[in-house]
Formats: C-alpha cells, structure tokens, sequence
C-alpha cells in the first residue's frame, strides 16, 4: 500500500505544529521520521491516523484522497498504529485487549475470544512474537505489551504501521528484538513508519528517512549518512555528539546511601534495600526503564518520600527525616523529571523561577523585601550563560518551549554552591545541540568536586556521562559497574540480571568467558 501526505498542516490557534508537510510512504518500506521532541512528528502522525483533523492538505491511499474522522476510519484504511504510551486495559487478558474495539460475537451475542486467541497464536508463531493471549497484560513486561499492540493493529489487517517512540521503554535486548520484528514485517509486505529521535536506531532499520525541524520538512537522507549530518539537519547547525569527557579524579565518598527503602501506598516496595555511594568527583548514572523505582528513589533523596526507611547521608549528616527546605540548604541541587510539576512555577517570570531556590536570602532579599536589580541581573546572566531563548526575563516560564524551561531548572540548580547534584532525564525535550551544553555543565560540576548522581531512561546518555552505572530493577539495584561496561550486559541487568549473570549470560552469546569482576564501590548484587 502507498501512502502519501500532500501539504499537511496543522495549526493550534496561531501555531502550526505542521507546516506544508509532504511524505510518501512506498510499499513494503521502513520510513523513519526523525525529528527532536516537539518537532511535530507525533502530531503529523495523529493527523494520519485520524486523531486530529488537518488544518490544510490531503491524505492519499494508493493514490486515492481519504479522510479520516477518527481512528476507525484510519483503521479501516489500512492504517495502524502502536502510540508511545500503550493503549492497554491492565487488568485485561492478551486476547480481551486485542478484541476490544472490534469484537467478534457467537450465536445469541456472545464475545468469541476463541477466534481472537487463534488469530494472535497464528501472528505470534508467524513473526516469533512468544505472546500467550491468555495472560494479564499487567503481568507482562513493556517489551511483550508493545507486541501486543503490534498484533492489535496486524489483526485490524493494517498495511501501514505507524511506531511512535517505540524504543522509549524498552532494554537494549528489546529494542534489538523490536528492530528485528520490523524487518520481518517489512518482508511480509507491511510499510512501518518509524517515529523517532535516536539517530542510532534509525540508521540501523530505515530504508530511507526524512527530517522534521519545527514543523516543517527539512530533507530526506539515507540511512548510510553520518549521525553529525543527521544532527546538523535535526537542528539547523553542526553539533559535536560526543563528550571530550577526561577520567574522572574521584576524592573523598561524601555521600552515602545504605539500605534505602521506599514503600508505596500498596505495600509494593517500590525502592528495596538500595545501597551505593558517590565520591566528590565523580559521576554515578542509575539506569533503568521507566517506572523501575528510578523517581521514588530521587524523592527519598530529596524529602520527598512519605514512607521511606535506611540512611542517606551527605558530608556526615543524616538526610532522611529533614524537609525538603533543609535539604535544599545542605548543598543538595535537584532537577527533577517534570519540570512543569515539579521544576517551575509557570505563572513565575523566568527571572522569578531562577531564584526559587534562593529568593529569600542575599543577595537576592534583605529581610523581608527582596532585591528586583539583584533578581533582574542575574535573570541576564543566566540567560546570557545557559543560551535561553527567551523574548525577556519577565515572560512567565510557562511560554517557553520544553527544551528552554529545562535550561531554567538547570541553571537555577547549577547557579548555587553544590555539596551534590541529582538530576533527573536532565535532557528530556531539549535539542541535541543543548544537550551537548548541558552535559559539559554536568561534566563541570564533577570537574569542580561536586557528587553527581544522573538517572535517564536514555542509555547512550547513561554511558555518555558515566564514571559508574547503578541499574534498577523493580526497586532492586542490580549492581553498580564501570563505564566502559559493554550495553547487552547493561541491558541483561535493565532485565533483572544481577552484574555477575549480566557478564556470565553476555560472555556466553559471544562464547567467551566471562570478564573479571570490576572492583567498583559500592557495587550491590540483587
């Protein structure tokens, strides 16, 4: 099936998310979409699939103009698609999820989950998906509820199937596994068109891919270009991709955590009985996908933790059981994972929101009044030192886009002196020239003396900035190892391996024995 996009736009109010886009999509083709976060990709792709109504353009099917009213009709087109936040009913089987929304009945009106069960058996033995259709989706791990929505969509008979963000959840072993799916879709006739940011995965599945900067179309490229023209096209200007980043000169552990346990309201143990240490000068990146105890351990750190058990010390003194205040007081510079929740006020001027930290002590205050020029100069300088694209300091943050509001938090945090830096997906929604500033400004704060504690959900950012790398598991730690630690042995411990059966289960796919153990502080086996 041949899909075009002829001149499509979409506009919020005066905004135009889409601006004129064109895209053809061959039969039986890998079209990779590349774009940073707010590029317009998502919304371009909820425009085709029925979600939003274009502003301007036409949609063609195999050279016929249609026009979708919802996703039913998108469907019934031909057209599936996979969102990056999975559209599954949790406590619902494998069989009840696919049949949802296109039910097959029996005589008297009965559901006939049996003819769904058969059609997901015959889909999982064709492409090796391994999906039992019995099993609760909540049992299952994101890996196999991302096959589950990809056989939803095979089972509507969808001859374009639309990835968006497909990697974002996933261990690197599942990513190859979802790589390798596509190809054998591919093969079968099915046209994929993959949405995504990571220059790596695009290269390795596309067959060609076409760039989106701001809502508009700024080029095709193959897949055999160079990751720097890639970039180049994604932003609008060359960027350096890798960290000229020297050994890190480790001083004295400052900071401890010793059997940190966090229990959620359920009585899950969200964070279990984690231990690590972090020594002046050096960074630790905790690695993990989504939702594996990553944000309830930062808000232990932090204060945040209504039920939280052990010890977290910093230069000597207990952290656990002092308000967020104090903790903030003691040295400890935070970025959070929202930023609009939890980083800014938005209602606050960019100017206001650079001293949240600091607004009641000098220079800033004087008593009870604070100091305007003082809060006005350093608005300037920040502005001028962290590349915030702003039309003043006195527009609320809440204007800003994504990638300039995390800059504020960052340069709030970094603007103050540091006993410890946590920082949470420090570069979520920010450009890839940005985040080659910012990960300088993360590689300072180490260089100055600073512990640095980083948690993303981007590996390659995990071994970018990397001294260390603590992996979580379901509020487990799976073991602190080096940075040089290879990615499948990673991705074996982001699965539940601890380090030693990560390198152990590693060494054997290569057939070669295991390496020696690293001697690493603080390296915690679950």
């Amino acid at each position: 099936m041949k899909l075009e996009l002829r001149g499509i736009t979409k506009r919020f109010g005066t905004f135009a998310a889409n601006d004129h886009i064109d895209l053809t999509v061959e039969d039986s083709q890998v079209h990779a979409l590349l774009g940073e976060n707010g590029a317009g990709k998502s919304t371009l792709m909820n425009v085709l699939y029925g979600l939003y109504e274009p502003t301007e353009g036409e949609i063609l099917v195999d050279g016929r103009a249609v026009s979708f009213r919802g996703p039913a009709d998108a469907m019934a087109a031909g057209i599936g698609m996979v969102h990056q936040h999975f559209m599954l009913v949790p406590v619902f089987t494998v069989a009840e999820n696919v049949a949802l929304g296109a039910e097959t009945t029996k005589a008297a009106g009965f559901l006939d989950l049996e003819a769904t069960r058969k059609r997901i058996r015959e889909i999982s033995a064709r492409y090796g998906f391994d999906v039992d259709p019995d099993a609760l989706v909540e049992d299952l791990p994101v890996g196999v509820q991302q096959r589950v929505e990809i056989i939803k969509a095979l089972v509507r008979d969808a001859k374009v199937l639309i990835l968006d963000e497909p990697t974002a959840v996933l261990t690197p072993q599942e990513t190859d596994e979802l790589l390798a799916i596509i190809g054998e879709l591919k093969a079968s006739g099915t046209s994929i068109i993959f949405i995504s940011h990571k220059l790596r995965e695009v290269k390795a599945v596309a067959d060609v891919i076409t760039v989106i900067r701001r809502g508009r179309v700024v080029g095709d490229a193959a897949p055999s270009a160079a990751p720097a023209e890639l970039a180049t096209m994604m932003v609008g200007r060359p960027v350096i991709l890798t960290l000229d980043k020297a050994p890190a000169e480790p001083k004295d552990t400052t900071f401890s955590v010793r059997d940190l346990t966090v229990v959620a309201p359920n009585g899950q143990r969200v964070v279990d009985g984690v231990t690590f240490d972090i020594a002046q000068g050096e960074i630790l990146t905790v690695a993990g996908v989504q939702g594996n105890g990553q944000t309830e351990l930062t808000e232990a750190i932090l204060g945040l933790a209504k039920h939280a058990a052990g010890s977290v010390v910093l230069d000597g003194k207990e952290l656990l059981g002092r308000s967020v205040k104090q903790i903030l007081e003691a040295g400890v510079g935070f970025v959070p994972e929202d930023r609009s929740h939890d980083g800014l006020v938005g209602a606050f001027s960019v100017a206001e929101n650079l001293v949240l930290d600091l607004y009641d002590r000098a220079p800033f205050a004087r008593g009870l009044a604070m100091s305007p020029a003082r809060i006005a100069a350093q608005a300037k300088e920040k502005i001028e030192e962290f590349d915030i694209r702003t039309q003043s300091a006195d527009v609320p943050a809440s204007s800003l886009s994504g990638g300039n509001q995390q800059k504020v938090v960052m340069a709030r945090e970094l603007s103050r002196p540091l006993r410890l830096f946590i920082a949470s997906q420090p570069t979520r929604g920010v450009d890839v020239g940005s985040i080659e500033f910012l990960h300088r400004r993360i590689l300072a704060e180490r260089d100055h003396g600073t512990p640095v504690m980083i948690v993303s959900t981007e590996l390659d950012e995990i071994m970018e900035l990397a001294d260390r790398i603590a992996v979580l598991y379901r509020g487990r730690l799976m073991g602190v190892v080096d940075a040089g630690t290879p990615r499948d042995v990673l991705g074996l411990m982001m699965a539940g391996m601890n380090a030693e059966e990560a390198r152990a289960a590693a060494a054997q796919e290569t057939e070669q024995p295991p390496p020696a153990g690293d001697h690493t502080r603080g390296e915690t086996h679950g």
